[in-house]
């Protein structure tokens, strides 16, 4: 195994279907043309939705990955994939911890996925703690046990009388991103990256991609479903905009359903469509880069460790969606309080500050800020974990990964 990057121990893994079927073992499920689909064989699963009462019943298949080592004690595991679940049909994805031969946790539910709100309330599955580990929401916290590699396991269901060879699931990705916490270094800088001095330059310096600008809080008085409206939906918001960058975004007719319109009905197309009914809030972190994903793009969740590699993606040509948590005033510019807030990094100035789409701004014009680098970034390492929705055209190239691959 090759030595980790300096800083924090973040590694990634993804899986392709259907190529990457045989890496790991499925049941039920077979190699389709574009992903894993369920398969005659496949067995029968009867399910109560919680948020309905309804119940149904399923045939269920399931690929199991191998275990994935990462190579140091991880503290939290993040799931993403990519799929399309026809209408009746859904996903489940669970996931567990290895070390040394042998898992060290049971199975934990990260996830009950399903791209329109019919078969299924999409949702992930509160309650499970345990002396092993504890989910909190999108993510598996290990707390008593360790793990120095993970297994992912998605089952995908499609309702039982369905033939055969009608319309079913598809499983096209799975992959975690597995993280150490970070460790205080007094012989470090306050800041997680100061900057590029000495490193090879990225191109990114000067660089701002012309992401276009959606103001979350123009639905601050319009629809409140979904998570509570404008002053919740900036990770739907962030996704928005970074779909419409590509050309990607929803077309009129799949939000033709939005009555009134409002200002701008694709974002609560996509509020909607991102919502976990039992965290009740449209920013699960796999649910936003899943229903990305549904417009034809690749995307997932990561975490990046600086803004040094953020700018390897701004230079590559591809917005970054990241995650922070900062105070009033920590951030120069950002004058609000918030335990958790998305937006997007759309590019750098000469001097290398980060600039921002924040989507928590009354009108599209004050979308756009520029902050200075060391306190936002602080916001995002240290306030958001360095969590990071990457979405791009499978036609647009991801940049070199690190040695330790987090993307």
């Amino acid at each position: 195994m090759t030595a980790p990057d300096p800083g924090r121990n973040v590694a990634y893994r993804r899986f392709r279907f259907p190529v990457d079927r045989d890496l790991g073992h499925a049941d039920g499920l077979a190699a389709g043309p574009d992903g894993l689909v369920p398969e005659a064989t496949a067995g029968r699963l009867t399910h109560t939705d919680p948020h309905s009462g309804a119940t149904a019943e399923y045939a269920a298949g399931s690929w199991t990955s191998p275990v994935v080592p990462v190579g140091f004690a991880a503290a939290e595991l993040v799931p993403s994939w990519t799929a399309d679940t026809p209408p009746g049909c859904w996903l489940r994805v669970d996931l567990r911890g290895w070390a040394a031969g042998a898992p060290t946790t049971g199975w934990y539910e990260l996830g009950r996925w399903a791209a329109d709100d019919g078969a299924v309330h999409r949702s992930s599955v509160p309650g499970q703690s345990d002396d092993r580990g504890r989910v909190a929401a999108d993510t598996l916290r290990l707390t008593g046990a360790t793990a120095t590699g993970w297994q992912v396991r998605v089952t995908l269901l499609r309702p039982a009388d369905h033939p055969t060879d009608s319309t079913r699931p598809v499983l096209r990705t799975v992959g975690v991103v597995a993280s150490a916490d970070p460790a205080p270094d007094p012989g470090r800088p306050a800041t997680p990256d100061a900057g590029t001095t000495g490193a090879e330059p990225t191109g990114a310096w000067g660089r701002v991609l012309d992401v276009p600008r959606y103001a979350q809080r123009l639905h601050a008085a319009g629809e409140t479903r979904w998570g509570g409206g404008g002053d919740s939906w900036c990770s739907p918001t962030c996704v928005s905009m970074v779909l419409d960058f590509w050309g990607a975004g929803p077309t009129p007719e799949r939000y033709a359903w939005v009555d009134p319109p409002g200002p701008r009905p694709a974002v609560v197309h996509a509020a909607r469509h991102c919502y976990d009914h039992a965290y009740a809030g449209a920013g699960n972190w796999p649910f936003n880069t899943a229903y990305a994903a549904t417009h034809g793009v690749d995307a997932f969740v990561t975490r990046l460790r600086s803004l040094t590699e953020a700018e390897r993606f701004v230079a590559a040509g591809i917005p970054l969606v990241i995650s922070t948590a900062f105070t009033a005033g920590q951030v120069p510019g950002l004058d609000y309080d918030t335990r958790g807030h998305l937006v997007v990094l759309a590019g750098f100035t000469a001097d290398g500050d980060p600039v921002l789409n924040d989507p928590y701004a009354p009108d599209d014009e004050r979308v756009r800020r520029t902050v200075p680098r060391a306190p936002f970034e602080v916001a995002w390492q240290a306030g958001g974990g360095g969590i990071t929705y990457v979405l791009r055209p499978e036609s647009v190239p991801l940049p070199p990964a690190p040695t330790q691959p987090n993307w």
